[in-house]
C-alpha cells in the first residue's frame, strides 16, 4: 500500500491550478474535463511524479464547512516540505503570497503558514 494521490478542495479550479502552478512550481499531471468540473492533478518537480496533489472542485456543502472553519480558525489544511524555508518565503513574498504565519522554529522544524487564494493554509516546512 502506498499514498499515490491527496486531495485538497479549492473554491476555483482554473485559479487553483494558476497558483499551483505559476507560483508554487508544480507541474500539470492532469486535467481532465468531468462535466461540469475537471479531474486536475499536479506534481512536484522535486519529487517523485507517482504522488499526485488533485486540485478537487470544492462543490460539497460539507466540505465547504470544513475548509471555511480551518481557515477561520487559522489552521492549514496540508504542508509542504522545502529545503530553504527562508528563501521559498522571499521568493513567495515577491509573488504577493499573503503569509500568515512568517518563518518561526517549531521544534525539530521551521514552518511558515500562506493562503493559497482558493479558501486554504498551506504550511511549508523545514526540518532543522
Amino acid at each position: 500500500m502506498r499514498i499515490k494521490l491527496n486531495s485538497i478542495m479549492v473554491e476555483d479550479q482554473d485559479r487553483a491550478l494558476k497558483f499551483y502552478t505559476e507560483v508554487l512550481g508544480f507541474k500539470k499531471k492532469h486535467d481532465i474535463p468531468l462535466g461540469e468540473y475537471r479531474w486536475i492533478t499536479v506534481v512536484s518537480p522535486e519529487g517523485p511524479d507517482d504522488v499526485e496533489l488533485v486540485l478537487e472542485p470544492n462543490a460539497n456543502p460539507a466540505s465547504k464547512t470544513y475548509q471555511q472553519a480551518l481557515f477561520a480558525q487559522g489552521i492549514p489544511l496540508t504542508a509542504f516540505e522545502v529545503g530553504d524555508l527562508k528563501a521559498e518565503f522571499a521568493r513567495l513574498k515577491e509573488q504577493q503570497v499573503a503569509f500568515t504565519k512568517e518563518p518561526t522554529p517549531m521544534g525539530p522544524v521551521m514552518i511558515a503558514v500562506f493562503s493559497d487564494t482558493c479558501g486554504n493554509l498551506i504550511q511549508l516546512y523545514q526540518p532543522i
